[in-house]
């Protein structure tokens, strides 16, 4: 019988249809990823809730990047963050980045708030980045 009367009689006698496994080709946690991200190698400090220290940045998108470290984060933790970028004269300035998510010495951070000239600084690192893929 097709999925589909089968939820219909269901529905007539107020029975609910158990949700179907995911295919097997189907991933098993979506892709959240919506900006593409570069590989990279730059040295990286932040600071914030009492903590600071640095670590290196694995990679990095428009809405975040992957840090090492040995300093421990909790998720959920906010601080600023510098990431050191050959090639620029001044450290790129994140006035606050949010912990995603942690796995052992390495975490992941969202972009929480940058002002509009570091951002501009952000998107022509990132364009080098692909340019140079």
């Amino acid at each position: 019988m097709p999925p589909q009367a089968l939820k219909k009689l269901g529905s007539l006698f107020g029975m609910s249809q158990a949700p179907s496994a995911p295919a097997p080709s189907e991933p098993l946690e979506p892709e959240r990823r919506v900006q593409p991200r570069f590989t990279t190698q730059f040295r990286s400090t932040f600071s914030g809730q009492r903590q600071e220290g640095q670590g290196r940045t694995l990679d990095i998108s428009a809405g975040g990047c992957k840090i090492e470290s040995e300093m421990e984060v909790e998720h959920g933790a906010k601080f600023e963050c510098r990431l050191h970028v050959p090639g620029l004269d001044w450290p790129l300035r994140i006035d606050e980045a949010t912990v995603r998510w942690v796995d052992r010495n390495t975490f992941g951070i969202g972009f929480t708030r940058i002002s509009p000239e570091e951002f501009d600084k952000l998107q022509t690192v990132l364009k080098e980045l692909e340019h140079d893929r």
